[in-house]
């Protein structure tokens, strides 16, 4: 018998399981990110490539490249869509914001608790609203 060394993982189900939802979430990320690239590289490229042609010899109609051009803005547009799509904790984040995704029991966080939460100074003693103003 060969004594097992402690770096090794453990070969049980809970092993497999681990291992399972770490490669959903991994394949779920690459999913979601080779989409973004694919939309930048679709919206963006023909752009680029029609700027050094232009460069090059100037034949591009001013009409196209202004086509181009919004189709590389549109990729802008394309972000806020595409990622409450795939990202659930992004639908989250958002709902909390948005009065249109809010859930009927949610209450809003006000001005005061985001700023807060995001002070990593926690509540203060006697400091209030008024004595703040």
């Amino acid at each position: 018998q060969v004594p097992r060394a402690p770096s090794q993982p453990l070969a049980g189900s809970e092993s497999r399981r681990f291992t399972s939802k770490h490669s959903k979430k991994a394949l779920k990320a690459s999913l979601t990110l080779g989409i973004l690239l694919g939309m930048f590289f679709v919206a963006w490229l023909p752009f680029f490539v029609t700027n050094v042609a232009q460069a090059v010899c100037g034949c591009v109609p001013a009409g196209f490249f202004d086509v181009l051009t919004w189709l590389g803005y549109c990729n802008s547009t394309m972000n806020p869509i595409i990622y409450p799509l795939f990202m659930r904790d992004f639908k989250r984040a958002m709902g909390k914001f948005l009065p249109c995704c809010r859930r009927a029991g949610e209450p809003r966080p006000s001005a005061i608790s985001l700023s807060m939460r995001n002070s990593n100074s926690g509540p203060r003693a006697a400091t209030s609203l008024k004595n703040v103003l």
